[in-house]
């Protein structure tokens, strides 16, 4: 069996604390399935909100598939996630709240089944990234610094 590829949005790591990941299923068309499958797939300037409660996926670019027709799919339509109801209603409060959004992570398969990492997410602010990269740097040089001494 062939090892599925999953998409990831690393930028949100860097700009968003991320509070809560929610796993969401994704309603797509043949095409679409198949360009994900193919790596086509950007989620970079996505973004999920709550309309007619229903949870909605935008601004994620599913790139129209190489071996396809004239009835090739939009790559920049809403997709609709799929959750239960409760989850739906708790995600709309949560949102509801100032500064709070929900991302999406990772985009994968599970069993066949294309399935969305979403992440409650609140924006970071400049100090917030400063203080990162500083732990980041510190942890690093502290690595750096325990190997040094293993090869002695």
């Amino acid at each position: 069996m062939s090892e599925e590829r999953s998409i990831a949005n690393r930028r949100v790591f860097r700009d968003y604390i991320v509070l809560e990941r929610i796993e969401a299923g994704i309603e797509l068309v043949g095409t679409e399935v198949k360009s994900v499958r193919a790596g086509g797939a950007n989620l970079t300037g996505g973004f999920a909100l709550v309309e007619n409660g229903e949870l909605v996926l935008q601004g994620v670019n599913i790139s129209p598939y190489d071996h396809g027709n004239q009835f090739n799919h939009d790559p920049l339509r809403p997709r609709r996630l799929l959750l239960h109801a409760r989850e739906i209603e708790r995600l709309a409060s949560n949102v509801s709240q100032k500064g709070l959004t929900l991302l999406p992570l990772k985009l994968y398969f599970k069993r066949n089944w294309v399935k969305v990492d979403l992440g409650l997410c609140k924006g970071k602010k400049y100090g917030d990234k400063r203080e990162t990269l500083k732990k980041r740097t510190a942890e690093r040089e502290s690595r750096r610094e325990i190997a040094s001494a293993r090869k002695r």
